[in-house]
Formats: structure tokens, sequence, C-alpha cells
């Protein structure tokens, strides 16, 4: 039985081991080296890209917050904050809505001014002074009632033109020229508020000619705020 056995373990042996191929004719040693990949080249293509990948990270502002191990995965240093962008977008009429509503306020007033009349009530002075207060949205601290006051001097922010600013720009870089644009307008758009309610309480209204003036310094501030909503719209990219 033995001479039987043999055989197969002959027979496994070389099917689990078998023997070397021969070289092929007029083979070399540095021949067969040369057709393996070239660990230099290897070497020079992941160094640059190493480079690239730590050029494209320098890129990212410092500014930003790190994000997790699981957003970093993800990819997610650019992705939410497109996706916020996007969301600011979809929600603009929202940050624009008190814009809105203090033009209208700002033209209503304009056509109590200008209605032609030539007798002008105290009731009259009251609505253009409760309309005007209403447009100026907290933003002038002299017409700020008690409670608002207080609101601020605990350190509240309660103008509503500077919400909107940091609402429309938080996703811009402090240096950012639209953010600083925003703010810009902001300063002249309070400024004009400023300016038009000194008017309004200093000047006698019930002459014509005075209400022609508070009408002019009224556009002078329906202007500021147009280029003020424009500068939101561009915070926005809308």
């Amino acid at each position: 039985m033995s001479p039987a056995v043999f055989p197969l373990l002959i027979s496994s042996s070389t099917a689990l081991f078998p023997p070397n191929s021969p070289p092929p004719p007029h083979s070399k040693p540095h021949q067969q080296l040369l057709q393996r990949p070239s660990l230099t080249r290897f070497n020079k293509t992941s160094r640059r890209e190493a480079v690239v990948l730590l050029s494209v990270l320098a890129l990212i502002p410092s500014s930003l917050p790190q994000p997790s191990p699981a957003t970093a995965l993800s990819f997610g240093i650019s992705g939410p904050k497109d996706w916020l962008r996007e969301q600011k977008k979809k929600a603009s009429k929202f940050v624009l809505a008190p814009i809105d509503a203090s033009r209208n306020s700002l033209q209503t007033a304009y056509l109590l001014l200008t209605n032609g009349n030539s007798e002008y009530a105290n009731t009259d002075l009251q609505e253009v002074q409760k309309l005007l207060n209403s447009a100026a949205r907290d933003c002038i601290p002299n017409e700020r009632n008690s409670f608002v006051s207080f609101q601020a001097s605990s350190g509240v922010e309660v103008c509503t033109f500077t919400l909107v600013v940091s609402n429309a720009a938080s996703l811009l870089d402090k240096k950012d020229p639209v953010k600083l644009e925003a703010e810009a307008k902001l300063s002249d758009l309070i400024r004009s508020f400023t300016s038009l309610n000194g008017v309004t309480n200093e000047t006698d209204i019930q002459l014509a000619s005075n209400r022609q003036k508070v009408a002019d310094a009224l556009m002078d501030t329906i202007s500021s705020l147009n280029k003020f909503e424009q500068s939101i719209k561009d915070c926005l990219e809308i």
C-alpha cells in the first residue's frame, strides 16, 4: 500500500508548492527590477498630493469652528456652511420684513405730510411721530421707551436693523467687504433716522413750509433705508 501513497504525496506537494518557472530566455536580474513599479515615482506623487492637500487646508479660514471627527470624515467643513447660506436665502423675506415695514411707515408719514391740506391738526402730528418712531425700530436711543432702554443698558441688542445685519452677515468673515459695507449703511441709516427725528421734533409742522422740510428729510431716510436693504441683500446673495 505504501507505493500507492507516495505518488499522492508527491502530487499534493507539487500542487501546493509549484516549482518556480524558469526565467525567460535572455532575461537578466536588472531587467526584472525595471519592470516593477517605481518607488521613487510613488514617493514623488505622494509628496505632490500632500503639498496640494496642505495648500487647500491653508485656504480654510482659521476663524471657522473646528469640525468634529464625524463631521470631518463627511467633509462637513464647507457643506453645512453652504446649506446654511441656502436656508438664509429661502428665509430672506423674514430677514427683510422689518425693512419693508419701516419703509411702509415712512411712506405713510410722507403722504400725511404732503396731503395738501392747509390745516394740520395735532392728531396728524402725533400720527406722524408715531409712524417715524415705529420705522426707527428702537435704533434711536432717545426715543426708546423705559423697558427697551433697560434692555439696552443690560447689554441686550435692541436695534432691529443691527440684528438684521448680524443675521444676514453671520456667515461672512469679520473683514469681508460685503459685511463692512452693510455695517457702513447701517450707520448711515441710524444717522438719517436721528436727523429726521430731530427735524420733526424741532419743527412746527403746522406750517406748510416746515412740513415740506420734514418731508425732504423723510425722503432722505427712505433713500438710506433702500441702500441699507440692498447691502443686506448682498450679504444674503439674493
